[in-house]
């Protein structure tokens, strides 16, 4: 098959992407994955192992097998019955390779330095094309060797599929351990699960920051509901918002400079805006009905959040720079010079809740927690059916078209993958909190547990900020 054939594939298999390409099933990762369902033709892949491999400090090539493996769109060809085994562009026959139908191949070494650091070359061929497609020199340190076989991973995902790859970025996650509560940051496999907090009260909402370093999150500790943004380098957290009432949903606007919240400070839940170090909030929706998970598009001029005010919960979006509260102050000073301070501003706070706030939910009558798409163009939400089910389910904001991509009975808490092709989600079966996640085309759905208590509220985080230099 062609190499345009390969980019074909995506658009056949939509949001292959996910496929719990971040948790693997060995011990360290905590988390054991179980695919339900498979996707349709795979692309034939095969990896032959770096010369100088077996020398190296940790394994390489296994890592990037399953890293491809695992996304449901490759099928890792087995390398056994060639004689001879490239590590060298002089040194590939194509024959070898096309006769066991890979399409794509990659070879490469790993060379010790004086320094102590070592130096990885690959080279990933297009076989039906007998060439070269992508190759890279990376000099890096022992404890460097996971992550850089997550970035050759990310950039073989591409090549192939003509999409950014996620190996390299992190998810956040809370972990229900007996009477604690942990909130956890891992790798993109699942490796490397660090606590970013430990806490015997409730810990929640967990959001990444645009550029990765930080986490908003919601804890219980002073009794009550209160947002902490916490650096992820250097440890520091600072409560940014504790007033009066609860504190909860944080959401990052697109520049990092500004945080949505969902406060009771002046009785009901209501949206607010709010400087992501701290500061006064401004009021972005007035209702009498509870207002709450708001996320940011990403041109950052609107925010969609669900409200009952009519009737149950519905997915709405309001401008940021105004918003029904906005209208109601301004009609509020309007009135007030012709009817007085006190009654213009009461009339315009009723004029004004409702204005500025568009509807974008029918169907049903129980839709909350939405996420946005990285391209704006779909809505993650949870939608409960007929039977009580709760599951996730998308909306394509510019026709309207809503799609049920999971089954319950206890779907949560939607997070979207940086490239927009999966979601994460929180699922409880049996009383169990695990993870889940499904494909945006609803192809792929996946089961994800652990053995050390419940997990819970994923995030999946941004893509990284930088990556090892190569040569």
């Amino acid at each position: 098959m062609k190499k345009t054939s390969m980019y074909n594939m995506v658009g056949l298999l939509a949001g292959l992407l996910f496929t719990a390409m971040f948790w693997s099933v060995v011990a360290h990762a905590q988390l054991t994955i179980d695919v339900t369902t498979s996707a349709g033709r795979q692309i034939p892949v095969a990896i032959v192992e770096f010369r100088g491999e077996a020398q190296a400090p940790q394994n390489f090539t296994p890592i990037i097998i399953n890293n491809l493996a695992r996304t449901g769109l490759f099928r890792i060809v087995t390398t056994g019955a060639i004689s001879v085994l490239p590590t060298e562009p002089s040194e590939v026959n194509f024959v070898d390779w096309t006769s066991r139908s890979a399409e794509a191949l990659l070879i490469g070494g790993i060379t010790a330095q004086p320094d102590g650091r070592y130096e990885i070359r690959y080279r990933l061929f297009d076989v039906p094309k007998q060439t070269q497609i992508a190759s890279g020199s990376i000099v890096v340190s022992a404890t460097q060797f996971r992550g850089t076989a997550h970035r050759v991973s990310d950039e073989i995902y591409e090549k192939l599929t003509g999409e950014r790859g996620v190996f390299s970025t992190k998810v956040a996650y809370v972990l229900k351990r007996g009477p604690r509560f942990e909130l956890q940051v891992a790798d993109a496999d699942g490796f490397n699960p660090q606590t970013v907090l430990s806490s015997l009260e409730p810990i929640g909402g967990p959001k990444w920051s645009p550029d990765g370093n930080k986490l908003a999150y919601v804890t219980f500790e002073s009794r009550k509901s209160n947002v902490v943004v916490q650096d992820l380098l250097t440890g520091q957290r600072r409560v940014v918002a504790n007033f009066k009432g609860d504190n909860y949903a944080p959401s990052w606007s697109p520049d990092g400079s500004q945080l949505a919240v969902a406060l009771s400070r002046d009785a009901v839940s209501q949206i607010y805006v709010m400087p992501a170090s701290g500061g006064e909030p401004r009021r972005l929706t007035q209702s009498s009905s509870i207002d709450s998970g708001a996320s940011f598009t990403p041109d950052g001029k609107s925010i969609i959040f669900f409200s009952d005010r009519s009737g149950g919960p519905q997915l709405y979006s309001v401008p940021v720079a105004g918003g029904d509260a906005g209208v109601g102050a301004g009609l509020g000073a309007g009135l007030g010079a012709g009817l007085g301070a006190g009654l213009g501003a009461g009339l315009g706070a009723g004029l004004g809740a409702g204005l500025g706030v568009k509807r974008l939910t029918f169907e049903g009558n129980y839709n909350t927690s939405p996420r946005l798409s990285p391209d704006g163009k779909l809505v993650a939400f949870v939608t409960r059916d007929a039977a009580s089910r709760l599951r996730i389910a998308t909306l394509e904001l510019a026709s309207g078209i809503i799609s049920v991509l999971t089954d319950g009975p206890r779907d949560d808490s939607p997070s979207f993958s940086p490239n927009g092709r999966s979601i994460l989600f929180e699922s409880k079966v049996a009383g169990k909190g695990s993870l889940g996640s499904v494909s945006v085309d609803g192809r792929i759905k996946q089961r994800l547990t652990s053995q050390n208590g419940d997990v819970r509220e994923p995030a999946w985080g941004p893509y990284p900020q930088t990556a090892p230099a190569t040569r």
